[in-house]
């Protein structure tokens, strides 16, 4: 009977270590993260429990954040961030590394002997992935705010941007002509350098790696857009059917080439689809641009070469209308203070008899009626930022980090 239960005990012995050697020899997944702002990420950590108000994105909340308030570090998972240096885009870059938490969104500000104040999709993106792969997780992130796919990113088999009639200012001096070489394709460059950079040594950022455990390049989320969205030059008949077309071609160029520069000739790739402004609106002035862009940026990803390891995810969903309502009230606001300053003829102070004192008791009072004492705090949990960067919502950055992480997982 004893010579049974040890045989029972042994074969469960066995068991576990074998599992816990096939844990071990899993490798290291590496997931590209690229794009500009809203890739940094401009939610302060201030608005992280709004997303406990919402039933969908409480457990994302509760992996970043335990009971006592304190910042989780996400197990098994590390980050590599090069950004501009405390976000500036026209100097040196610097890179953040580390166990991933809070902290590697936007370095705008920052101060680097304390934690990072802002967070962007890459926090519930490592979440979401580690859930589910439940092995070691790198992400190597590169993003700078201001940055457009037609110069800055431009992949290298697009090759160099070219003069026309509509971008001719671009080139009118040699001042200019300079400047837009030496920027054209830059940050394409940084990303690729930096991403070999670190895989040349995985564990300088991940102390436990071991080369023979190796590593596995599983995909690449993109989430850019904005600047070429509203590039006049570039793109000049952006408000009709096809205007974007040259977006979607340096699109499929970028995603060939970063497969060919980090050999990785079949790795999963996202396209994130700015939806800023959220679901469109047909009555709206931006309606054609904002249509014809997003269609742009979703268009690669019905590529037949692409089919089966290209996505388009619309993040337009995640837009926080609650939010984006009370945003509205306040340009309304500003709309109102400015139209009585510049005195004018379709408001109050047309004919210019208000004083100073007079327009702020003035917008005192209308901001009273405009804004209730719900909607201000409301603002302040979650808002944080302008529109442009998707009202500055953990919410919605957290929403667009699971929904990449999630895509990329189907495509595996």
């Amino acid at each position: 009977m004893k010579s049974s239960r040890w045989g029972v005990f042994v074969v469960l012995l066995v068991g576990m270590m074998a599992n816990l050697s096939s844990a071990a020899e899993k490798p290291l997944k590496v997931f590209i993260l690229a794009g500009q702002s809203n890739m940094e990420g401009h939610a302060q950590l201030r608005v992280l429990d709004y997303l406990g108000d919402d039933p969908k994105t409480s457990p994302l909340l509760a992996a970043m954040k335990d009971s006592d308030g304190n910042y989780r570090t996400i197990k098994n998972t590390w980050i590599s961030f090069l950004t501009g240096v405390r976000g500036r885009i026209d100097g040196d870059n610097r890179e953040v590394f580390g166990p991933l938490t809070v902290g590697y969104g936007s370095q705008a500000g920052r101060n680097y002997e304390e934690l990072g104040t802002r967070i962007g999709p890459e926090l519930a993106f490592g979440i979401t992935m580690q859930e589910s792969l439940k092995q070691p997780v790198l992400i190597i992130k590169t993003a700078w705010g201001g940055q457009s796919l037609a110069v800055n990113y431009r992949p290298p088999s697009s090759g160099p941007y070219k003069q026309t009639e509509a971008n001719a200012r671009r080139f009118e001096t040699e001042e200019k002509r300079e400047k837009l070489k030496t920027a054209t394709g830059a940050r394409y460059r940084q990303m690729i350098e930096h991403v070999r950079a670190v895989l040349k040594n995985p564990k300088r950022v991940v102390p436990s790696y071991d080369k023979e455990q190796g590593y596995e390049i599983a995909g690449f989320a993109w989430f850019q857009g904005f600047n070429d969205m509203v590039d006049r030059s570039t793109y000049p008949t952006r408000d009709q059917p096809g205007g974007y077309y040259q977006y979607t071609e340096c699109m499929a160029n970028f995603i060939r080439d970063v497969r060919k520069d980090l050999n990785a000739p079949k790795m999963p790739f996202v396209i994130g689809v700015i939806g800023v402004g959220g679901p469109l609106n047909k009555d709206s002035r931006y309606y054609k641009v904002h249509s014809n862009f997003r269609q742009a940026m979703a268009a690669p990803a019905s590529i037949p070469e692409f089919k089966g390891n290209v996505v388009a995810v619309q993040t337009a969903p995640f837009w926080d209308q609650k939010l984006a309502a009370i945003d509205a009230k306040k340009q309304q606001f500003r709309g109102k203070a400015n139209a009585l300053r510049t005195k004018n003829k379709n408001h109050e102070n047309a004919d210019g008899k208000m004083s100073a004192a007079d327009i702020k008791a003035f917008m005192v009072d209308f901001e009273k009626k405009l804004i209730s004492d719900e909607e201000r705090k409301l603002e302040q949990r979650g808002k944080s930022n302008a529109g442009y960067h998707y009202l500055g919502s953990a919410k919605t950055y957290s929403q667009i980090g699971q929904a990449f992480a999630q895509a990329l997982l189907k495509l595996h």
